[in-house]
């Protein structure tokens, strides 16, 4: 496993294995790497000759009052999960690397970044877009390996991809979760002890609205009702918010259609949680994924 600090000698690497013919995999992370990305670069070891894996954490993602500084990192614990994965590079820019002074570029993805997070994380997104499109250019991968538990992330990242042409195919993995169902986090790790045991009232909300569709309802504010008054029950988390949107596009929805997400925010004391959950509703009554 090869540590590599600069763009330049990045580029060497990559364009050897390019003319060698090597397919190249890559999954983007800030670190304090956990299941959930190993979870992307076993799949990504599977798929390709050369897995690049990139640790980075993304000032221009972070509003001032959020946890830029805070943020955990953790080099040795995630340099060692990359080698029991057999990851062959992992790329470490500095922030003076990928920001240098005088930096005024970045990409935006208009609309779909104002919605969900977007709305209580103004510029967030601008932030993720802009990293990741310089993260691509460095590395030039095949295959980007994307988690489905940031999920507006994952589609504001395959529609610049797309939009901007980028030769690269995207992959989204499903979300990984502990035993009582709480998705895999870095944050999670912010965490109190209660907190803790409460986190799990996310997923076992979307559980439950899942078991109401099955069941036959169908109007959307009974769900989100129904969920809002679990996680106020059974949680002190403040919610964001609950959406049911179309998986293609994120536009909110007005009423049940074949395929959707829920996906919802709560700040549960200083750490904020996201979880989603797609529904396909194969026949108009029964089975849903």
């Amino acid at each position: 496993m090869r540590v590599i600090r600069s763009i330049h000698s990045l580029r060497q690497v990559i364009n050897k294995a390019k003319r060698q013919n090597k397919k190249i995999g890559f999954v983007p992370t800030m670190g304090a790497l956990h299941d959930g990305h190993r979870s992307l670069l076993k799949k990504c070891r599977r798929e390709n000759n050369l897995v690049v894996l990139s640790i980075f954490v993304n000032p221009q993602q972070f509003a001032p009052h959020e946890d830029y500084a805070q943020y955990p990192r953790d080099k040795k614990k995630d340099e060692l999960l990359a080698k029991k994965e057999n990851v062959d590079i992992i790329f470490y820019p500095s922030e003076e690397i990928m920001y240098p002074k005088g930096y005024l570029s970045y990409v935006t993805v208009e609309s779909i970044s104002d919605l969900l997070c977007g709305k209580s994380r103004p510029g967030h997104f601008k932030g993720v877009a802009t990293i990741v499109a310089k993260l691509l250019n460095c590395v030039s991968p095949d295959i980007l390996y994307l988690g489905q538990k940031d999920a507006q992330q994952a589609y504001i990242l395959k529609k610049m991809i797309a939009d901007l042409n980028f030769p690269v195919k995207v992959k989204i993995c499903p979300i990984i979760r502990e035993n009582d169902g709480l998705a895999m986090s870095s944050r999670n790790r912010y965490l109190t002890q209660q907190e803790r045991k409460e986190a799990p009232i996310l997923f076992q909300s979307l559980q439950e609205a899942k078991r109401k569709i099955l069941a036959g309802e169908r109007n959307l504010i009974t769900i989100s009702r129904l969920m809002e008054s679990n996680i106020k029950r059974y949680s002190h988390g403040k919610l964001d918010y609950i959406e049911c949107v179309d998986p293609g596009t994120l536009a909110p929805l007005a009423q049940i259609q074949k395929k959707f997400m829920i996906a919802l925010a709560v700040k549960l004391g200083k750490t904020r949680l996201i979880d989603n959950i797609i529904i396909q509703i194969y026949a108009m009554g029964q089975r849903i994924k």
